[in-house]
């Protein structure tokens, strides 16, 4: 009898322990998952620090890499048609038919965004460049393209304006190809009143709701049609605003935006001649200021907003 008292009390002592254990193996368990979630917290939010800040292309694609691939020669002609395209609508539609604009550039979007991601402005180059979504070397290549490209839309209506004229069927004295009218004057003051710095701040606000809708878009790759709709109505509410503060402060006439500095080459902003190397300068300095400098700045700004806001909500990043 003792000796099974024994046993028993063997028994019941060893279940304690097993239960003491299996208690402080849970503990441990427990501990161990609640670290780990803390950890994983702590190193989300620093991935996040990084994502907003971080690289967000291949890093291995530089000037030595990029052309082991055909696929930038593809987005390259991507870049160049579609800057081509809608350069031609500008100088046959002018600037301010912005319902037009909203369906050509829609359509010439969906063309190429799986090719080159549909940039099709500088301005656009810029802000991925300054939000390292893209490498430095792609960013030249795409803006070299976009305007080589826009000089072939030039190319191809000024050879269609030309056959016109020299058939006799518009007069080239009161038919003229499309201009930045403002920029001929932009440093003219009327009644003591500059629109240097009105047709500058509308560019760079423009370009810069432009910037944010296409930082939006990326966040749409898989569907092609509502990034290209996305894309396309900032463009068209940029160029709504600018017309509507045009007509009702400045009524400045003729053709004054185009929110991309590649279409502005195209629209006679470098000066056509000059006297001296001082008159062409101070001819060109407004102009490429307003056109050029300006709306860069403005592509930059509305991606790091973008970036901003998605930063804020917890989104992750999109390349």
């Amino acid at each position: 009898m003792a000796t099974t008292k024994a046993k028993n009390t063997k028994k019941s002592g060893a279940k304690k322990n097993i239960t003491r254990i299996s208690t402080s193996k849970v503990e441990t368990v427990d501990t161990v998952e609640a670290k780990t979630t803390k950890n994983k917290i702590i190193s989300k939010s620093n991935a996040k620090k990084v994502r907003f800040f971080g690289r967000k292309f291949d890093s291995s694609e530089n000037i030595l890499t990029i052309f082991k691939d055909t696929k930038i020669l593809g987005a390259l002609i991507g870049e160049a048609f579609g800057t081509a395209i809608i350069t031609a609508v500008a100088l046959t539609l002018g600037l301010y038919n912005p319902l037009y604009w909203i369906f050509g550039y829609t359509f010439v979007t969906l063309a190429v965004f799986k090719l080159s991601g549909a940039n099709l402005n500088p301005a656009i180059t810029i802000g991925m460049l300054a939000t390292r979504r893209m490498s430095a070397i792609r960013g030249v290549l795409y803006i070299i393209a976009q305007i080589i490209g826009a000089w072939i839309g030039y190319m191809i209506i000024s050879a269609f304006y030309n056959i016109g004229v020299a058939s006799g069927n518009i007069d080239g004295s009161a038919v003229l190809l499309p201009s930045l009218e403002a920029a001929k004057d932009l440093t003219a003051a009327t009644e003591d009143f500059s629109f240097f710095w009105p047709v500058t701040m509308i560019e760079c606000l423009g370009v810069f709701i432009i910037a944010f809708c296409y930082a939006r878009a990326l966040n749409y790759k898989k569907n092609h049609l509502t990034a290209a709709l996305t894309i396309a109505g900032g463009v068209f509410f940029a160029m709504i605003f600018a017309v509507l503060i045009n007509q009702n402060f400045f009524y400045m006439n003729g053709n004054t935006f185009t929110f991309n500095p590649a279409i502005s080459m195209m629209f006679g902003l470098f000066p056509g001649s000059a006297e001296n190397f001082g008159e062409l300068m101070n001819a060109l300095w407004p102009m490429l200021v307003s056109y050029v400098v300006f709306p860069a700045a403005g592509g930059a700004l509305g991606f790091y907003l973008s970036d901003l806001a998605s930063y804020l909500k917890g989104d992750e990043l999109a390349n």
